[in-house]
């Protein structure tokens, strides 16, 4: 008994429980695994976290590409026009609306503004769109716009939250991290679920609007830089060429393996395809970021401006990127926060954000046609909530406040309805009254376009099943072709 003595007390409560695989251990992970039907993951998947796999059902759409318009653009200019709200304009907006409403910066007694912005009818299917969207009106037919959108959420940081993850709190798996988790990704030599950014800043609320919360962290986004170098760190230390670095990284491997077999950690699953996908990504990723085979009426039709950071390379990089198999493509373009003053205005500061989004928005949606994708890929375009129909008046530049009750969002390809505006509101503007589509309801038809049940796409954490939507969402039928 003495001889074992020391060797017992080498035994941690951490080497007890990870090596004990045939018995507490065991029936703990089995516990769970199987308690309230939850499913145990699959070899293939614990080997391979972004291997391809089957959707709930047949799928109309293959991947997503979201351009998310960070600030909150104003429907009221783009494609809601209200006649009444104009006719009124500078008038004290009734009690009625206001009452019991919180605002961010607004007080009650705040008068309404009419828009400035001239709005006409365009394409086949009469699409209303304003005057600072010329390029998006000669697509007219291919969108569907959604005039009635709402959320629950006002401030910035928490409303991205809620349209990103399903919750106004940080930690929740965002929507690009759901849909790989779901189906994998078709792409061996690139991240599953990308990010790009413009704008003069970053989105409030930072990296956990595309990170992967509780799931495992091979289903985070992935932000890519401008430049050669889109990633960090990516390329070999001076001395190391490729053959010792595929020395390395097989190495890492095998001791990976190793510690895996014995802990079924999944975490090191992706620990494993995170060097993996490093290792590819540095012939894979500069490539990417290479447009210079691309002809130029096409760098002409996106308005690309050489090696200029821009929305419109972005826009670019996001079809080369679901050419390549990337499943989710997210575009941020910051800076739409328009509530007035110098640079916020609602007439020369949205003009702007329009002028910086409108040409390659459209470009991107014509060249997915021309090259026969758009039929399964789901582009999306909005952001966090829309704008009030009162006015802001900041140092005599007029802008608009948060608005949370009614708003607007566009979608094309993949199984979408185009040539059609879904939803009304009443003729101030201020809340949706026909075809209400909450952000649930919004998350649960993409995850269907995908293929993905959103009540069963869930993960088991802290003793409860999570999923995007929370327990809320219904798909919108009237959206679907």
């Amino acid at each position: 008994m003495h001889d074992q003595t020391p060797e017992l007390l080498d035994q941690t409560r951490r080497h007890f429980f990870s090596q004990c695989r045939y018995g507490l251990g065991a029936m703990a992970l089995g516990s769970l695994l199987a308690g309230d039907g939850a499913t145990p993951v699959r070899a293939d998947v614990q080997s391979h976290p972004l291997a391809p796999r089957p959707p709930h059902f047949a799928p109309k759409a293959k991947r997503v590409i979201f351009m998310f318009m960070a600030g909150g653009p104003s429907q009221l200019e783009l494609f809601n026009p209200r006649p009444k709200l104009t006719k009124l304009s500078g008038q004290v907006i009734p009690q009625s609306y206001v009452e019991n409403k919180r605002f961010a910066f607004l007080n009650k007694d705040a008068k309404l503004l009419g828009s400035p912005q001239k709005f006409a009818r365009h394409g086949e299917s009469g699409q209303m769109i304003s005057e600072c969207l010329p390029y998006l009106s000669t697509i007219a037919d291919k969108i569907a716009i959604v005039n009635s959108m709402t959320t629950d959420v006002f401030n910035h940081g928490p409303a991205k939250f809620f349209v990103n993850t399903g919750s106004a709190r940080f930690g929740r798996p965002s929507i690009g991290a759901w849909v790989t988790y779901g189906i994998g990704s078709e792409s061996t030599d690139l991240p599953g679920f990308v990010v790009l950014q413009s704008g003069p800043r970053g989105p409030r609320g930072g990296a956990p609007l595309w990170g992967s919360g509780f799931l495992p962290t091979t289903y985070q986004g992935v932000p890519f830089r401008s430049g050669k170098e889109p990633i960090l760190n990516l390329s070999s230390p001076h001395g190391i060429d490729l053959n010792r670095q595929r020395e390395f990284v097989d190495a890492v491997h095998d001791l990976n393996e190793m510690r895996r077999a014995v802990t079924a950690d999944p975490e090191i699953a992706t620990r494993i395809s995170s060097y993996e996908m490093a290792y590819r990504m540095q012939s894979s990723a500069p490539a990417l970021m290479d447009i210079s085979g691309e002809t130029r009426d096409t760098l002409e039709d996106y308005g690309v401006e050489g090696d200029k950071p821009s929305f419109a390379r972005n826009c670019l990089l996001a079809r080369r990127l679901i050419e390549s198999g990337s499943r989710f493509v997210q575009l941020y373009h910051t800076d739409w926060d328009h509530h007035g003053g110098p640079g916020f205005e609602i007439n020369k500061a949205l003009n702007q954000r329009c002028h910086e989004v409108d040409r390659p928005s459209a470009a991107l949606v014509k060249d997915l046609e021309q090259r026969g994708l758009l039929k399964d890929t789901l582009v999306v375009w909005g952001g966090e909530f829309g704008r009030t129909p009162q006015g802001e008046d900041r140092n005599g530049l007029l802008g608009r406040d948060h608005h949370i009750d009614a708003y607007s969002m566009w979608m094309a390809g993949g199984g979408i309805k185009g040539g059609q505006t879904l939803g009304q509101t009443d003729e101030l503007g201020y809340y949706a009254v026909e075809d209400r589509v909450h952000v649930h309801d919004f998350q649960a038809t993409l995850l269907h376009l995908l293929g993905l049940d959103h009540l069963k796409l869930t993960h088991r954490f802290q003793g409860r099943d999570f999923r995007l939507t929370d327990v809320h969402g219904k798909v919108v039928e009237k959206l679907l072709a």
